[in-house]
C-alpha cells in the first residue's frame, strides 16, 4: 500500500533520526510501538500510525511540535504531555506559519491543551478525539482544541471532555467549527474577539455554557443542539451583526447546591449585545428562556419557539421592542390568546412581562404575595389602563405552532 516514497519507523530513535536528518521520504509509516519524547516536525512531511502507536511526552513539555507548512498527522495516540499553562504545553503545537496543516483521527490525552495552533493559516482538524484530566480543577486544564490567530482552519467532526474549554477561539478570523461534540467540559465553544466564523452542527452537553461567544461580530451560528447546561446555553456578550439560527437548547437548570439569588439557568443570555438575528431557534425547559440587558437592543427576533420555561423572557432595558417580522412572531407554550380567522397568528400580541415582573426582579422575596389580591389588582389595572404599561417585548403576531428544527440530534 505504500510506495518508495514511505520510510518505515520502528522506534524512539529511528522517528528522531528521521525528523532531525530528513530523507526523500514523504510519508513516516509508524509501526507499533511506544515512542518516548518531545519531538519536532521542521520540514513538510505525513506521519501516520498503525493500532498501538503511542507518542509519550512523560509530562514534559509538547509532544509534537510542528514548525512547518504542509505536515499531515493520522491516526496516532498522544498522552502525558506537560502540565504548564504558562509555557503552553499542548499535545500537539502547530507554531506560526506552519500553514496548511491536516491533523486528523488522532486520540489525545492529557492535562493541558490537545490542539494548538498559533497563527497558522488553512489548517484541518478532523475527528480527533481529545480528553482532559478531571482529577484536576476545570481552569487549571488546557482547551481541547485552541485556536489563537489562526485563518480558514476548518475543526470538523472532533470529540472533546474534561478539557477546560472544548473549543477556544481568540483573535481568530474566517474558520468553520462544524460537527464537534463537546461534553463535560466548562464551556462547549468559547469565542474571543474572533469575526466572521461559523459554528455550524455541533453538540454541546453538560457544560457550563454551550457556547460562550464574547466581544466578537458576524458570526454565524446555526443547526447546533446544546443540553443540559448549568448557566447558558447560548452567551452573546458584546456580540453584534451574528446570525443565530435553528439552534436548539434545552434544560439549562442551576444546580440547587448553587443557591445563589440571580443565578438562573438561560437558555440566551444575551448582554449588551445589538443588530443580531435570533431566528428559528428552540429553547426549552430552561429556568429564564431569554434573558437580554445592559442594552441589548433592535436585535430582530422571530419564528422562535420557546417551550415551557419557568420564565419565558427577562428583559431589562428602556425602550419597548417588536418581537415580529412580515407578520410572523414567535411561538409561546404560555400564549393564552386565540385564533378566530385560522391563520396560524394570534389575534392578540404575547406581552411577556409587566410591571410585577419588574418588581418582582427588583424584590425576589415579594414572590411570595404572587397570588395575592393586592398583585391580582395591580395586572387587572394594567390591562384596563394601558398607558401605565412598561416598556418590554412585544410578539404582535405570535404563532399558534412551531415546526421542529432540523438540527443533529434534535431533543423535541
Amino acid at each position: 500500500l505504500y510506495s518508495a516514497d514511505t520510510l518505515f519507523i520502528h522506534d524512539t530513535q529511528q522517528l528522531t533520526q528521521a525528523l532531525d536528518h530528513p530523507t526523500n521520504a514523504k510519508v513516516l509509516k509508524l509501526l507499533p510501538s511506544v515512542y518516548q519524547g518531545n519531538f519536532v516536525i521542521r520540514h513538510p512531511i505525513e506521519i501516520i500510525g498503525e493500532n498501538g502507536v503511542i507518542i509519550d511526552a512523560a509530562h514534559k513539555g509538547d509532544a509534537l511540535r510542528i514548525k512547518s507548512a504542509h505536515v499531515t498527522l493520522s491516526d496516532l495516540e498522544i498522552r502525558n504531555w506537560g502540565d504548564d499553562l504558562t509555557a503552553m504545553n499542548a499535545g500537539i503545537f502547530i507554531e506560526d506559519g506552519a500553514n496548511h496543516v491536516v491533523i486528523k483521527d488522532n486520540r489525545l490525552s492529557g492535562d493541558t491543551t490537545g490542539i494548538w495552533l498559533a497563527r497558522t493559516e488553512g489548517a484541518r482538524i478532523l475527528r480527533n478525539k481529545v480528553q482532559g484530566n478531571p482529577a484536576i480543577r476545570s481552569t487549571d486544564r488546557g482547551n481541547g482544541i485552541h485556536l489563537s490567530n489562526a485563518r480558514y482552519a476548518e475543526v470538523i467532526g472532533n470529540e472533546v471532555w474534561h478539557a477546560r474549554d472544548g473549543l477556544y477561539i481568540i483573535s481568530s478570523q474566517h474558520n468553520l467549527l462544524k460537527d464537534n461534540y463537546l461534553h463535560d467540559v466548562r464551556y462547549g465553544v468559547h469565542y474571543m474577539y474572533s469575526h466572521s466564523n461559523e459554528v455550524i452542527g455541533n453538540r454541546a452537553e453538560r457544560t457550563r455554557a454551550g457556547y460562550a461567544l464574547m466581544q466578537s461580530r458576524t458570526l454565524t451560528v446555526r443547526d447546533n443542539v446544546t443540553y443540559d447546561s448549568q448557566d447558558y446555553g447560548i452567551l452573546l456578550n458584546f456580540i453584534t451583526a451574528s446570525t443565530l439560527e435553528n439552534n436548539q437548547i434545552a434544560r439549562v437548570q442551576q444546580h440547587a447546591s448553587r443557591d445563589a439569588e440571580g443565578a438562573y439557568g438561560k437558555g440566551f443570555f444575551v448582554y449588551n449585545s445589538t443588530q443580531n438575528s435570533i431566528r428559528g431557534n428552540t429553547v426549552q425547559e430552561a429556568q429564564i428562556g431569554i434573558h437580554l440587558t445592559a442594552g441589548s437592543e433592535d436585535n430582530r427576533v422571530s419564528g422562535n419557539a420557546f417551550l415551557y420555561n419557568h420564565t419565558q423572557v427577562k428583559y431589562v432595558a428602556t425602550r419597548q421592542q417588536e418581537w415580529s417580522e412580515n407578520g410572523a412572531g414567535n411561538y409561546w407554550s404560555n400564549y393564552l390568546g386565540w385564533d378566530m380567522n385560522n391563520d396560524q397568528i394570534g389575534d392578540t400580541p404575547f406581552e411577556p412581562n409587566d410591571h410585577i415582573d419588574r418588581l418582582l426582579w427588583l424584590y425576589p422575596q415579594a414572590k411570595l404575595l404572587m397570588d395575592s389580591p393586592a398583585i391580582l389588582l395591580l395586572r387587572w389595572v394594567q390591562r384596563m389602563f394601558p398607558i401605565l404599561k412598561s416598556q418590554g417585548v412585544q410578539d404582535s403576531y405570535p404563532l399558534m405552532t412551531h415546526l421542529p428544527t432540523t438540527a443533529p440530534g434534535k431533543l423535541l
